[in-house]
């Protein structure tokens, strides 16, 4: 049984809103990335978004992450309004995935304590739990279905949909506000660049010029749902799950298997769960970091599984950043957007996000289908409608996530 997205409430650096992101991605816009100072010294390109963009959050704890997550959940009100109104707020569950554990205000209460000997009054031990961004939702909108965050690295609102999925699908609840949250902190940021993962500039995903990921901070939501929401002066684009696939490569700790083997796995369930061939598949969302073997690993993958159907592909994380928890679900919202764009909104011509890079292709990795910005062009156009998308999540360790949806 198909289950049904709502319209997704976004937030990043590169889109207050779905729309605005869209405009983005279809650019190749990358003016929202910049030089940050961390608190170490050590400097970094970060999608941010940047604090005059966000209202303070009615909040037990009013911090970035929050009002990040506020300003995208506030685009989705009437559509979870609508869910508790048809199936009552018993039946409506939370399954956001987050990596984040209240960084903004733990950095600042653990300098105090080690400075003074005493954390900041305003400091709670709850800040540093994986759950209170899924709390804050139930509690924000008086949700009395199950509330479960996903912390799975990168993949981790993936996981939260699919395991939505599952739960709807099981009866244990009808709807569910899904999705993923996560911001690039100095903790985050100083982290990776330990691991040597942070590029010296701006992400260049494929290139043999590769040198790692830009993080960022986003936010991406939906309302998952056994029937459509439909309601006044709303067209209902009939956004559908279709179907999704789950793979560990248990290679190591941070590494991906390189031989790709896992994501290939990943890629092949989600196709048979959807009942579609590879050939049906329009568009791909790459998980593309930039890093070497995430990149390599993903290409090999794809390739094996789509040969050389010619499937359209791109990497969207050189213009939003990798917004760790949040990417599966902010990818996800831009595949939702392509199938609107070029099945219910007036185009002539195919619209699909392009690849940002420098287009020096690494001669070790399978050939793939990028998306140019000539691709789409009035002499090279591709006519017709898109029907299917699939969204790659590989995180850290192998925890691989795919999820196909389609008109």
């Amino acid at each position: 049984m198909d289950l049904f997205f709502s319209k997704p409430g976004v937030m990043s650096c590169a889109g207050k809103n779905i729309d605005e992101l869209w405009n983005s991605v279809l650019s190749g816009n990358q003016s929202n990335i910049k030089r940050v100072k961390a608190c170490n010294g050590d400097e970094f390109f970060a999608a941010r978004i940047s604090d005059s963009d966000l209202k303070p959050a009615d909040s037990r704890y009013d911090m970035k992450i929050i009002r990040i997550e506020e300003q995208a959940l506030s685009q989705i009100t009437d559509d979870i309004k609508a869910a508790v109104e048809r199936y009552g707020a018993e039946r409506v569950a939370v399954c956001v995935g987050s990596c984040d554990n209240g960084t903004e205000f733990s950095l600042a209460g653990h300098k105090k304590y080690f400075a003074e000997g005493e954390f900041p009054k305003e400091y709670n031990l709850e800040i540093q739990g994986a759950d209170y961004v899924s709390t804050y939702i139930a509690e924000r909108f008086g949700l009395k279905g199950p509330v479960n965050t996903f912390s799975t690295a990168c993949s981790s609102s993936a996981g939260a949909i699919i395991k939505a999925a599952e739960m709807i699908l099981g009866g244990l609840f009808d709807a569910a506000v899904v999705g993923g949250i996560d911001i690039a902190s100095d903790t985050t940021l100083i982290g990776f660049s330990a691991l040597e993962a942070v590029s010296s500039e701006i992400t260049n995903p494929f290139s043999k010029n590769r040198h790692g990921i830009t993080l960022g901070d986003g936010a991406a939501f939906f309302v998952l749902s056994r029937e459509p929401l439909k309601r006044e002066n709303q067209n209902d684009f009939g956004i559908k799950l279709l179907g999704w696939g789950e793979s560990a490569d248990a290679y190591h700790m941070t590494s991906p298997d390189p031989s790709g083997a896992g994501a290939e796995k990943a890629i092949r369930r989600a196709l048979e769960s959807s009942g579609i061939c590879a050939s049906d598949v329009g568009y791909i969302n790459l998980h593309g970091t930039g890093t070497k073997f995430n990149d390599s690993m993903e290409a090999k993958a794809v390739a094996s599984v789509f040969g050389d159907s010619k499937v359209f592909v791109s990497t969207t994380k050189p213009v939003t950043g990798h917004t760790l928890g949040a990417a599966a679900s902010l990818e996800l919202a831009l595949c939702w957007k392509a199938l609107v764009a070029n099945n219910c909104e007036k185009n002539d011509n195919r619209k699909l996000p392009v690849q940002v890079w420098d287009g020096e292709f690494d001669s070790e990795l399978p050939v793939l289908n990028f998306v140019g910005k000539e691709t789409f062009e009035k002499n090279t156009a591709i006519k017709g409608n898109l029907k299917v998308c699939l969204s790659n999540s590989f995180a850290f360790g192998g925890a691989n996530a795919c999820l196909v949806i389609g008109v």
